[in-house]
């Protein structure tokens, strides 16, 4: 039996790992040599100037990326070997506008085993079940039967994340996820996704621009430099759970977006080497 004290184990690692896309003269070098370590059930946010990378290491650790040097393994793999379950949630949700919100969340029920063998013997109750209970965690009771064109912005996103996460994924990636939002539906998803993280425990990757997004989620934030990126600071949060908006205006919070921020301003300010 492990002990009570024992390191989790590494869901996501990336060991001198680049990408550069296109050859030659036209080459673009997006990542420089990164190495980066997640353990399973751990909350990382990647934060950094515009084109630094961040999204490319959320590609990498997706599979849809190949690094062009080193080598990245998700959960004990290499990720191109991998059998892992991923949910995954954009800027924009990108529902089908032919099929109800509650089709649309049971989409990758469809698509993942085991749930795909079984899908068409429990698409009407077992894993419809499961998707009604997701919405009402996410406030959106009742609304399975809408389609997304009669929901807002902010209810497509909760829905959004309910597909993400009704096949169990152990890996959760996240980008800008709430990005496209007015400032106080973003905070009221930052509520529930924190709540979805505290019930369900996947590992999540997330990807944002907002420094208070970053502090109000994750468990360790990771800045990035201009491009080609390469990771700058990695800082554990040591904020309690749950948390609240409130928290994000006292000093302590406030003072850990001030030195996020003046990282990135030096990141976008000082020439990377080797571009």
């Amino acid at each position: 039996m492990p002990l009570a004290d024992s390191p989790a184990p590494i869901a996501i690692e990336l060991s001198d790992a680049s990408v550069t896309f296109g050859r030659g003269s036209r080459a673009v070098p997006a990542l420089a040599k990164t190495n980066l370590r997640i353990a399973e059930g751990e909350f990382v946010a990647l934060v950094g100037p515009s084109g630094c990378g961040k999204s490319t290491i959320l590609r990498l650790a997706s599979g849809l990326v190949q690094p062009t040097t080193g080598a990245v393994i998700v959960g004990g793999r290499e990720v191109a070997a991998r059998a892992l379950r991923v949910g995954m949630a954009f800027q924009n949700p990108t529902m089908l506008p032919w099929m109800t919100i509650e089709r649309n969340i049971m989409l990758p029920l469809k698509i993942v085993e085991p749930y795909r063998s079984q899908f068409r013997k429990l698409r009407r109750t077992a894993f419809r079940d499961k998707a009604n209970a997701l919405l009402e965690q996410v406030g959106l009771k009742g609304f399975g039967s809408n389609y997304p064109w009669q929901l807002s912005g902010g209810m497509l996103q909760r829905a959004n994340l309910c597909r993400a996460l009704i096949h169990e994924p152990r890996l959760l990636l996240l980008d800008e996820p709430f990005g496209a939002l007015d400032q106080f539906t973003r905070e009221e998803l930052w509520s529930i996704l924190q709540g979805l993280w505290m019930t369900h425990k996947p590992t999540v990757l997330l990807v944002t621009h907002d420094l208070r997004e970053a502090g109000f989620l994750a468990g360790r934030i990771c800045v990035m430099s201009a491009r080609p990126g390469r990771i700058l600071d990695d800082n554990s949060v040591e904020f309690a759970r749950p948390r609240t908006v409130a928290m994000t205006f006292e000093p302590d919070f406030v003072a850990l977006n001030q030195k996020l921020r003046a990282l990135i301003v030096d990141a976008r300010a000082t020439p990377q080497e080797g571009g």
